[in-house]
């Protein structure tokens, strides 16, 4: 069974896209000044929810111990 690859952000569902070789830097840095433009919108909206989602999805699972153990043997 083959798994879809990763998209950068660790997902496997989303729109994977491809960059294409033959940009200009002009309009690479157009690009990238509109991300970094939304990227500066949603979180200036949201930044305290994706801080504390981002925190809880990264923060490392804990086992939890049973409480009755039973015999040590």
């Amino acid at each position: 069974m083959s798994h879809k690859p990763l998209l950068p952000s660790g997902r496997r569902q989303g729109l994977p896209f491809v960059v294409p070789d033959d940009w200009t830097a002009d309009q690479a840095l157009a690009v990238f000044e509109l991300l970094d433009d939304l990227l500066a919108v949603i979180t200036d909206f949201y930044g305290d929810q994706l801080h504390e989602l981002l925190r809880e999805r990264r923060r490392p699972a804990v086992a939890t111990r049973p409480t009755d153990r039973g015999p040590p043997f």
